[in-house]
C-alpha cells in the first residue's frame, strides 16, 4: 500500500490533478465570498436602497430578489463543480490510477 501511495505521489499527474481541482475550487470560493460580502456591504451601506420597494404598491424589496438570487447562485456554482468534478476530474483520477497500477 505504501509503494502505491508514493507511486502516486510522485507521478506527475497528481500534481496537475491536484492543482486543477485547487485552483477551479478556490475560483468558485472567491466568485462566492465576493458575492456573499457584496451583499452583506450593500445591507451595511445600503440599506435604504435595499429596503425600496421593487414597484410601487408592493411590499417586496429590492433586497428580497437580491438575497434569494445569492442562494440560487450558490446551487449554481455547487452544480458547476459537480458537473466539473464528475467529468474532468474523475477522468482524470481514473488514467492516474490506471498508471499508477501499471507502473507500479
Amino acid at each position: 500500500m505504501t509503494s502505491f501511495i508514493n507511486g502516486l505521489k510522485k507521478n506527475p499527474h497528481f500534481k496537475e490533478l491536484v492543482d486543477k481541482r485547487q485552483h477551479f475550487a478556490m475560483l468558485l470560493t472567491l466568485i462566492m465570498l465576493v458575492l456573499y460580502y457584496g451583499f452583506i456591504l450593500l445591507i451595511a451601506f445600503a440599506p435604504g436602497w435595499l429596503g425600496t420597494p421593487i414597484y410601487q404598491g408592493t411590499s417586496v424589496t429590492r433586497g428580497i430578489p437580491l438575497g434569494i438570487g445569492l442562494i440560487v447562485m450558490s446551487f449554481i456554482l455547487t452544480a458547476i463543480y459537480v458537473v466539473r468534478a464528475n467529468g474532468e476530474f474523475d477522468r482524470l483520477t481514473r488514467q492516474l490510477l490506471r498508471e499508477v497500477r501499471y507502473n507500479g
